[in-house]
């Protein structure tokens, strides 16, 4: 009789058991699943240049390859639908493909982030407010085409005031020039950024572009912030992210997600 009653016992002990860890693995897995339901959820657009000659020379341009493939890595890294979007509709260009040995550059091209780069619909024919956040990367590109777009202008605008993350690196803070908020104020008056900088520029293409991004952004009110020349550097100022280079790309998706990880949308 005492036999049964603790065989009784130890079935109940182990089943009980069993039960709980089955309970535990459903709990993690539901955990889980809603996390990656979470991050699902999230769509960012990516807004590219059309452009792929600038200056009085026609030096070669487009977007620079890791400002587009760190980012996307980072923004992929963390479930999000990535969309592609360019002025025209037309194939963007690539620039410094020689850089095609780093691994996220490399993941970028042979994967699906220059596939659907190449297939990008023109941004007239986006539905932007469905987007969680837009970003803009650079090259020399954005700096023929996007000074003046007024739908480029309407769309960071309309982005910036609904609370979505706007993001843009290098170059692609061009982008936020002329962006005149709801109250008539520049969108860059008062804000902490940063992009190329004059001395970069100086170094690099002064010869080709129109003007010199760093001053003009802060002709608009802009607080900017320079750091070492070529040296990764990223600011956020509420849901406005700003790198200086292609060595700060990775650094302002990866603020672009720490901004969407908290945010209540």
């Amino acid at each position: 009789m005492k036999t049964i009653v603790v065989l009784t016992l130890a079935l109940a002990f182990f089943s009980s058991k069993a039960q709980d860890k089955a309970q535990n693995t459903s709990v993690k897995q539901k955990t889980t699943t809603i996390k990656s339901e979470v991050n699902m959820e999230k769509k960012i657009l990516i807004i590219v240049s059309n452009a792929n000659a600038i200056g009085p020379n026609n030096r070669r341009t487009g977007i620079f390859l890791p400002e587009v493939a760190h980012p996307y890595a980072e923004f992929d890294k963390a479930a999000y639908q990535i969309d592609f979007a360019s002025l025209t509709g037309d194939t963007p260009y690539l620039d410094a493909l020689n850089l095609a040995n780093d691994p996220d550059n490399l993941a970028f091209l042979t994967g699906k982030g220059w596939e659907a780069m190449q297939k990008a619909v023109k941004l007239a024919d986006v539905n932007t407010t469905s987007y969680d956040a837009i970003f803009v990367p650079g090259g020399l590109a954005p700096m023929v085409d996007m000074p003046e777009n007024e739908l480029l202008k309407k769309v960071i605008k309309e982005t910036y005031e609904r609370n979505a993350v706007v993001g843009a690196v290098c170059h692609g803070p061009v982008s936020l020039l002329n962006v005149k908020l709801s109250d008539g104020s520049y969108l860059v008056s008062g804000k902490n950024i940063t992009s190329f900088t004059d001395e970069e520029e100086k170094a690099y293409a002064i010869a080709d572009v129109p003007f010199l991004l760093e001053t003009a952004l802060t002709k608009q009110g802009a607080k900017f912030h320079a750091a070492a020349t070529w040296s990764a550097h990223s600011i956020a100022d509420g849901n406005l992210v700003t790198g200086q280079n292609p060595a700060s790309a990775k650094g302002v998706a990866e603020k672009m997600v720490s901004i969407l990880t908290t945010s209540k949308k």
